[in-house]
């Protein structure tokens, strides 16, 4: 680059990125992400089955082994949705009083991208593209969009 066009320096230095391909980081993160996901679903009052559909689809049998013993070793897909719904509680939090943060994922929203059902549904219906679409909603509204 020429010297006009450089970047100017910065103390600023991203967080390296997270290897959900490395087991050793799914173990190390696994047990705080089940914790953190059952208390999301608690908070927004959710369903046993929207949340196992948020988690990609889990029978019962592995879902409710998870919920008893938080220390199995996630995949990198459940990791990242839990990760997404981490994200999406947090923006709510900031966004909002706490009440209506942790009841907005419940109520009917007339965002067409809700089409007039609740963003859990939405969610639960539309899997990782979906939550996605949620978290860059919320992200937006955060930035003042």
């Amino acid at each position: 680059m020429p010297q006009s066009q450089q970047y100017p320096d910065t103390r600023y230095a991203p967080a390296p990125l997270v290897d959900l391909t490395a087991k050793a980081e799914r173990e190390r993160l696994s047990r705080s992400a089940t914790r953190a996901f059952f208390n999301i679903m608690a908070t927004w009052e959710a369903r046993d089955e929207d949340a196992r559909r948020l988690l990609g689809g889990v029978s019962n049998g592995p879902f409710y082994e998870m919920k008893r013993d938080p220390d199995k070793v996630l995949d990198a897909d459940r990791l990242t949705r839990i990760s997404l719904l981490v994200g999406i509680f947090k923006a709510l939090n900031i966004l909002y009083s706490e009440k209506l943060a942790d009841a907005w994922p419940g109520l009917p929203n007339a965002n067409r991208i809700f089409a007039g059902a609740t963003p859990l549904d939405y969610m639960a219906r539309g899997g990782l593209a979906a939550m996605t679409n949620v978290r860059r909603l919320l992200d937006a509204r955060r930035g003042g969009m």
